[in-house]
């Protein structure tokens, strides 16, 4: 009786070491990975002629603006595009069909809003973990090379999955955060959660330097 019990407790000792050991690991590359990015360390390398790109559509303005930031790159180096939109989202599908004119190279994901308008900063907790969790498959599928968003919700939990797969070494991936024009003197929600994610964090405005010590300011781009 006693020899079988020992082995257990052995047994449970190890795991509980190794547990240790990888959440240690985890933590230590988390905040190597948040170094990098802070001191703005990280470059965009990619093994192939292309970069494969995510694009995070909002709705309306949102989306008018990054696609008018999209005409600014060479269509030819950053594909395949992957569209990443809420699933309510209609009109934006729309735009996109138009300005990729029967291209075949892009495809469209759709995820759950992270944050209705209006909606309370508490329950969008919920909502925002739902859409991350539906957010995993796809950049894992895909596998990104870079992240460009503008500000709506959904960028959120697309980039923050980005960063977790980073750091557990599944994707080496980029994201760049442009702040919406319409930002003047404030961030947006998703971009003072973001400022401390995104490898290059970009406004519009100079006097929103203020308000974002690794902020680049290369004037108006949408």
């Amino acid at each position: 009786m006693l020899k079988p019990l020992l082995v257990y407790i052995f047994k449970m000792e190890i795991i509980m070491h190794i547990a240790m050991v990888t959440t240690a690991a985890f933590i230590i590359r988390v905040f190597y990975v948040f170094y990098e990015i802070l001191r703005s360390g990280c470059q965009l390398v990619s093994k192939n002629k292309s970069i494969k790109t995510v694009y995070c559509i909002g709705s309306g303005g949102h989306t008018t603006e990054l696609l008018r930031l999209m005409s600014y790159l060479d269509s030819k180096k950053f594909h395949p595009r992957l569209y990443i939109l809420a699933k309510n989202d209609i009109s934006s599908e729309v735009k996109i069909q138009e300005v990729e004119n029967d291209s075949s190279n892009y495809s469209v994901y759709r995820i759950p809003r992270s944050r209705n308008v209006k909606q309370s900063y508490v329950s969008s907790i919920f909502t925002t973990i739902y859409a991350t969790m539906c957010t995993v498959p796809a950049l894992c599928r895909f596998k990104p090379d870079v992240i460009f968003c503008n500000g709506p919700g959904t960028c959120v939990p697309v980039c923050l999955v980005a960063f977790l797969l980073r750091c557990m070494f599944i994707l080496d991936c980029r994201i760049v955060f442009i702040e919406s024009v319409c930002r003047v003197r404030t961030l947006s929600l998703s971009g003072k959660i973001l400022q401390f994610f995104a490898d290059v964090f970009i406004i519009q405005w100079p006097q929103l330097k203020h308000a974002c010590f690794r902020a680049r300011y290369f004037g108006r781009l949408t």
